[in-house]
């Protein structure tokens, strides 16, 4: 099977051109004994079928970073076409590439990409005397719309060897040569989007947008997932679901085996949050209260990247984020924290040493809930007013700022500087949000449902062997006297290891008082990740750094559980 591979700077959008070439489905991979994801596809070129690989994104053919690496060992160990993607408002750092590439005497295409915006900009390029020049097809592209994709397809047979002759040492004079003959910059004012993108970075004017933003995106993700339970999830709930597994329950009757498949009922009917059975919590806390908040915050983190108002976050929040030992670019696995801590954990790879991702993760897993244990928390403590939700919050935010200090002061090594493309503001492009939501779904349910499901077992049988109970005398002491909780809060310290938003739902049928409710949830929060979590953590970080990490996030959520039970104890 023949082989395109997509190269090219990031930011350049590939990921559009891959998503245009290849329509929805894709596979995202490791590379081998790396762990820099790759994405690839197919396309059908008449008969004959394709394999389209998206290759990391790439400054040059001399790699400054594993990305990179990663990058020039595809292109170079790879047989196939390259088709090099080019940013057309920014051509003389992009031809570095290009040149390199043809240095390489492989069959080349040059895609002009984001030409609307050059022209928008003021930039006219002649692809025509660029292809003359280079000897290789170069087609002009708007990723968004679609413009150029089917010229791109169609042209993909004439990919050729170059024959552009030049000297390594004289690889930037002759870029020099070739802008000036196919390129002409004319005057013009700036546009409302590239005012905007001046002010998104400058800190005066970009952290209160920053702060507008976070609440917009908070208060969109709360209407929308509020919006798909009240008039989706729960009708077919309960107006579907219910109606089956009471039928159900009544042919089952009292038995260890209803408990574990149904659940106990509540005031004699089924409570999908308190029942805690396979088919009712099990099904019901994924799908119905945490799925949708999910699908919210997808979209609208889909929506950030693609717009290119994510890379300007970074760069706007690098100096506090240094304070803390890591770059701007940490912001990132922290955002991604917020949907599921595991693609949180996995992002901490965009981080260069080992400390950064370290404090990063370590940061994350304590102090970032995903949105599943955000929406239980909402649906819990919620009840209790603005006022309660953000006791939580805040304390999460203050953990989360003194123990990026410590860490920072404790952890020895180095932070580099933030090296990072700001692309300019795009319209995204709806197919490749979507795709990306769609991706990222599929993996949260295969993620989570496994996991309560489990969970809901093992708490059963915990609670029918007597062990819940158990534990619940030997830590007493310190359930009771530190955290001001019950006994009963065990069974829900324990099933926090396997799922988070289980836990919180576990307290509850509790009858906790608001503020027992705030510690359980701080504490719940900080004290482990969940067990996908701390799979991917105890991969990416190692044994030792991992229990490292776990002695903190212990030590930490005993700390402030016991600092915020003595508060609302004098006050």
């Amino acid at each position: 099977m023949r082989k395109i591979l997509l190269v090219g700077n990031p930011n350049v959008g590939k990921s559009v051109i891959f998503s245009r070439l290849t329509g929805v489905y894709v596979i995202a991979s490791n590379y081998p004994g790396t762990t820099v994801e790759y994405t690839k596809g197919y396309m059908h070129l008449g008969d004959e079928k394709i394999e389209i690989i998206d290759v990391p994104g790439t400054y040059s053919l001399d790699p400054t970073s594993k990305a990179e690496e990663v990058a020039v060992k595809m292109i170079t160990e790879t047989e196939g076409i390259l088709i090099d993607i080019i940013d057309a408002t920014n051509l003389e750092r992009n031809l570095n590439l290009a040149l390199q590439l043809i240095k390489l005497k492989r069959p080349m295409i040059i895609v002009l990409n984001l030409w609307d915006e050059a022209g928008h900009i003021g930039i006219e390029i002649d692809k025509n005397r660029l292809e003359l020049i280079l000897g290789i097809p170069v087609v002009s592209t708007c990723g968004i719309t679609g413009e150029g994709i089917r010229e791109l397809v169609k042209r993909i047979p004439e990919a050729k060897v170059s024959d552009f002759e030049y000297e390594k040492d004289e690889r930037w004079g002759k870029i020099g040569e070739i802008v000036t003959k196919v390129q002409k910059v004319r005057h013009r004012h700036h546009t409302f989007l590239e005012r905007l993108g001046d002010a998104t970075i400058h800190p005066l004017t970009g952290i209160p947008i920053a702060i507008l933003i976070l609440l917009l995106i908070f208060f969109i993700i709360r209407r929308i997932g509020e919006g798909l339970i009240s008039y989706l999830f729960d009708p077919i709930f309960e107006n579907l679901w219910a109606p089956l597994i009471s039928s159900l329950s009544r042919s089952i009757g009292p038995s260890i085996f209803h408990d574990i498949l149904i659940g106990k009922l509540i005031e004699g009917r089924i409570d999908f949050v308190e029942s805690l059975g396979l088919l009712t919590t099990g099904l019901y806390v994924p799908i119905a209260m945490v799925l949708p908040y999910v699908f919210a915050f997808y979209l609208v983190l889909s929506i950030l990247e693609d717009s290119g108002y994510l890379p300007r976050l970074g760069v706007l929040v690098d100096t506090i984020m240094h304070r803390f030992g890591i770059h701007g670019l940490a912001i990132v696995p922290m955002l991604l924290g917020l949907g599921c801590n595991v693609p949180g954990a996995l992002a901490t790879r965009v981080l260069e040493t080992r400390r950064e991702r370290f404090i990063a993760a370590t940061m994350m897993a304590i102090a970032v809930p995903c949105m599943a244990q955000i929406a239980m928390i909402f649906g819990l403590v919620g009840r209790y007013g603005p006022k309660a939700l953000f006791f939580v919050f805040f304390s999460l935010f203050v953990v989360w700022l003194i123990l990026g200090i410590l860490l920072k002061t404790l952890i020895r090594g180095e932070s580099p500087e933030i090296f990072v493309e700001i692309p300019p503001y795009r319209l995204p492009y709806l197919k490749a949000i979507l795709t990306k939501v769609e991706m990222r779904i599929i993996s949260f349910l295969f993620e989570a449902v496994p996991w309560v499901l489990i969970g809901v077992i093992i708490v059963n049988i915990l609670y029918v062997s007597g062990v819940i109970s158990f534990l619940g005398t030997i830590l007493a002491p310190l359930i009771t006297g530190l955290l001001g909780l019950p006994p009963e809060a065990v069974a829900a310290l324990i099933i926090g290891f396997l799922r988070k938003d289980v836990a919180v739902g576990m307290l509850s049928p509790l009858g906790l008082s608001e503020s027992q409710l705030i510690v359980a949830s701080v504490v719940l929060t900080m004290y482990f990740p969940c067990a996908a979590t701390f799979t991917i953590l105890l991969r990416e970080l190692g044994i030792r750094d991992m229990c490292r990490s776990a002695l903190i996030m212990i030590i930490t959520a005993l700390t402030i559980g016991t600092i915020l039970n003595l508060i609302f104890t004098v006050f």
